[in-house]
């Protein structure tokens, strides 16, 4: 899942983009408004965690800007020092997903995270029944029975995108913004995201069949279930 910092702190934005990365998330920065709303115009991201008290304007303005953009649905969780009632109240009512008061817990950042992504995908819970196979969100595994399979970190990227967005058609370009990033930055032409779903289908293949991980032609991939 990719995800972008719009924090003009740097030390607790590169703190949090450490932590991130380290679960697996691909962090993108905006240190100010401007580059925020240039970013937001360009890609699609599964978070974005906004501070307030940008330099050149009000995290509320971004905010506003994204929720005007049609078919969007990035999660937004507001990260600022402004506590006051009226502030988390104008936050919400504006679109955000929730509110987090700093200082906070990076832990408790994730937890909301992984709150707000079962909210979204209507989950229960951090695992996910896929036929034979389960997919553990919070650990990042994925099991046939009780053993796991030995995924690289792109290859659970992508089959853990394809199955929150279960019974729809991802398209590849769509695929490769939420698990490589900025598609400015990403060769699209390239076929890398063909050859890492072919080695996840035969990961997964080994364990039991997969008519269930389809490849819709020249579009992208589906996971039926």
């Amino acid at each position: 899942m990719n995800v972008l910092i719009v924090e003009d702190e740097k030390s607790l934005a590169l703190e949090m983009d450490e932590f991130l990365s380290r679960e697996g998330y691909i962090v993108e920065h905006a240190w100010k408004k401007s580059s925020a709303e240039e970013k937001i115009f360009v890609n699609n991201y599964d978070f974005i965690l906004l501070d307030l008290g940008l330099p050149d304007g009000d995290g509320f303005e971004v905010l506003k800007q994204l929720k005007n953009l049609k078919d969007r649905e990035d999660a937004v969780i507001i990260l600022t020092a402004r506590s006051e009632v009226d502030d988390r109240i104008k936050g919400l009512d504006g679109g955000a997903d929730d509110y987090l008061a700093k200082p906070f817990s990076l832990n408790e950042l994730l937890a909301r995270m992984h709150a707000i992504t079962r909210r979204k995908h209507k989950l229960e819970k951090n695992e996910v029944k896929i036929h034979d196979f389960t997919l553990d969100i919070q650990n990042r595994t994925v099991s046939y029975n009780d053993d796991r399979l030995p995924l690289t970190k792109k290859e659970f990227e992508i089959f853990n995108y394809l199955v929150l967005n279960k019974n729809r058609v991802v398209s590849r370009m769509s695929l490769t913004e939420h698990v490589w990033g900025d598609i400015l930055e990403v060769n699209s032409d390239s076929n890398f995201v063909d050859v890492h779903v072919k080695n996840l289908r035969k990961k997964l293949t080994q364990c039991s069949k997969t008519d269930w991980f389809e490849t819709v032609r020249s579009i992208g991939y589906r996971i039926n279930y």
